[in-house]
């Protein structure tokens, strides 16, 4: 029943809430040398509490600069955080490091901010990119749809993933996910025990002679998706 489901997710949100006020931004704050594991264990408490699961298909490429993904929730961040313990630094935009809680979580995360109304926003991107793999030695996480979709189909790709890539000629590694939305439906208000699968494509180095690379890993993630849901009925 639609009720229960409703229930649920404000159990989830509250739970996320919690855990991020209460555990992480002050584990994070005391313990900074250990960000990467204090972030991967309290998500898995989170999604734990939650009532989610994880699956992953492939191998996830530790040595690539950047990380690719669709985009359905904050589910997709908590589960990935949950499945490794890589040090991501996820790419986010200006407004949610100004919110309470979740903000002070991106600042001391070391997490890049985006100011998507500013053309300045993408020089800063770059260069944000850059003392990641120069400097922080860690690999950037992004989802190019550039917001989240209740759909199916993939929004069209932003141009500035695309630009960052072969200005910096960075190696990337396609992630797709699936049952995220099932999990926390943040565009309807539902939440339901399940499994959040990680797909994790073959890694490639960006190049700029390769006009079409961009339209295919869009291709490629879409059908992806297309085959989860024809095959094994779970939707992105």
């Amino acid at each position: 029943m639609k009720i229960f489901a409703t229930i649920r997710f404000y159990w989830g949100a509250l739970v996320i809430s919690f855990n991020t006020a209460v555990f992480m931004i002050p584990a994070l704050m005391l313990f900074g040398r250990h960000k990467s594991t204090i972030v991967h264990h309290i998500n898995r408490l989170t999604l734990f509490m939650m009532g989610g699961k994880l699956v992953q298909e492939g191998t996830m490429d530790t040595t690539v600069d950047m990380y690719v993904m669709n985009h359905q929730g904050i589910v997709d961040i908590i589960g990935l955080e949950a499945l490794q313990n890589n040090h991501l630094r996820w790419v986010a935009k200006k407004e949610l490091f100004e919110a309470p809680w979740f903000g002070n979580l991106l600042r001391h995360g070391e997490m890049i901010s985006l100011d998507r109304q500013n053309k300045a926003g993408l020089i800063k991107l770059i260069k944000d990119v850059k003392e990641s793999r120069e400097v922080y030695k860690r690999p950037v996480a992004i989802f190019p749809e550039g917001t989240r979709t209740d759909g199916q189909e993939l929004l069209p790709f932003k141009q500035g993933t695309k630009m960052i890539a072969e200005k910096l000629q960075l190696r990337i590694q396609p992630i797709v996910i699936t049952g995220s939305k099932w999990v926390l439906n943040e565009h309807i208000k539902t939440a339901h025990s399940g499994t959040v699968k990680y797909t994790f494509l073959p890694s490639f180095s960006v190049s700029k002679d390769e006009k079409d690379w961009f339209d295919t890993l869009r291709k490629n993630m879409q059908k992806v998706i297309d085959d989860e849901f024809r095959n094994n009925h779970c939707s992105r």
